[in-house]
């Protein structure tokens, strides 16, 4: 705990209640900030110090610290992306405001706000929750206040799960209604069970033709993960694989740079309508894969590795599509019975029954 020089600048470190307060005290006069130290630690003890800083930090600083060191080092660039969107309808609301003025009250102005204008609950829940993380890093790591606003917020989750798979003659017409190009990666989706950022950033180097099998270095989940290829995806592969361009990407655009989503997603909109299937998302692909995995018997836990989900329970909502693979756990128990169990199954009436019936009712 003290008073420090980093560069030209004094800084000071204090601990207070198990927390840590480090700032800068933005001058190189020692005289200077001594003074700004003593009056920071005043300022502590009298429980002001984040009263007051709450009311110097604003949102844009929130925004922008949040976006450089939390976002833009640990989520994915659909993530970013996504963020940078939700950020960018917030700041309409917010931006110019210390983080002493949004209140509970505000968040709750803002929600009415989006909500009159039509948005969706999914939407503006999105949109709460990056500014949610935002307070709660202010509070737990940047010491900026000693409560977040949210701790009052309630954020409407969307209830809107949708359980969509298509069937083999929707995925003809789906197939006969793409672009050669968007033809092949629907076929990929449907077997592999990637996602569609997973796809679009597949490079040649992660493909093992001889192993059969393709190794994500960078997923949803942050992990590495190797995805088996059946016999369908390695046909389409070596077909694909004739002519590669020097970018690598295994699904490359005309110019052989990666596909952008929503090059993809313009294309997909206009096969399904041709298709007659505008209720079906690109993410739908991965429900099917799933969907056909499960249906077919196999295990949940290996469906699981293969989608990359973290838990089983995401898995288990494939769960109800397999009572046909239930059936041969129950069926197990035939071979377990004794003589006794198949007479009494069969009506046959077995040593020592005198022949009693049950009564046809109550005395």
């Amino acid at each position: 705990m003290g008073l420090y020089r980093r560069g030209k600048i004094y800084w000071f470190n204090i601990k207070h209640n198990g927390k840590r307060i480090q700032d800068s005290t933005k001058t190189g006069n020692k005289k200077l900030a001594e003074k700004i130290y003593a009056k920071v630690l005043v300022d502590v003890v009298e429980g002001k110090w984040f009263q007051n800083e709450a009311k110097k930090r604003t949102y844009d600083e929130l925004k922008e610290r949040y976006m450089r060191e939390y976002s833009y080092v640990y989520k994915s660039p659909n993530s970013q992306l996504r963020d940078v969107c939700s950020f960018k309808r917030l700041s309409v609301f917010f931006s110019g405001l210390t983080l002493a003025e949004i209140t509970p009250a505000k968040i709750s102005e803002y929600k009415s706000l989006r909500q009159s204008a039509g948005a969706k609950t999914g939407t503006l829940a999105k949109e709460l929750e990056v500014l949610r993380h935002a307070f709660s890093l202010a509070v737990r790591e940047w010491e900026w206040m000693e409560s977040t606003p949210f701790s009052k917020v309630k954020i409407e989750k969307a209830k809107n799960k949708i359980e969509r798979w298509i069937t083999l003659e929707e995925e003809k017409r789906l197939l006969d209604s793409s672009f050669d190009w968007l033809r092949r990666i629907i076929i990929f989706a449907l077997n592999t069970g990637m996602r569609q950022n997973e796809i679009l950033t597949l490079q040649w180097h992660q493909v093992d033709l001889f192993r059969r099998s393709v190794t994500l270095l960078v997923t949803k989940n942050r992990e590495k993960r190797t995805v088996p290829l059946n016999q369908t995806v390695l046909e389409l592969l070596r077909a694909s694989g004739a002519v590669r361009h020097i970018s690598g990407f295994v699904f490359a655009s005309q110019t052989g740079t990666q596909i952008h989503a929503r090059n993809l997603l313009r294309a997909f909109y206009l096969a399904r309508k041709k298709a007659g299937l505008e209720d079906v998302r690109f993410h739908d692909l991965r429900h099917t894969f799933a969907t056909r995995l499960v249906q077919a018997g196999v295990d949940l836990y290996k469906v699981k590795e293969l989608l990359g989900h973290k838990t089983i329970t995401m898995t288990m909502r494939y769960a109800h599509h397999c009572p046909e693979s239930l059936r041969s756990s129950v069926d197990v128990l035939d071979s377990c019975y004794n003589g006794a169990t198949v007479d009494a199954v069969k009506g046959k009436k077995m040593v020592g029954d005198a022949g009693f019936e049950p009564a046809t009712s109550a005395v």
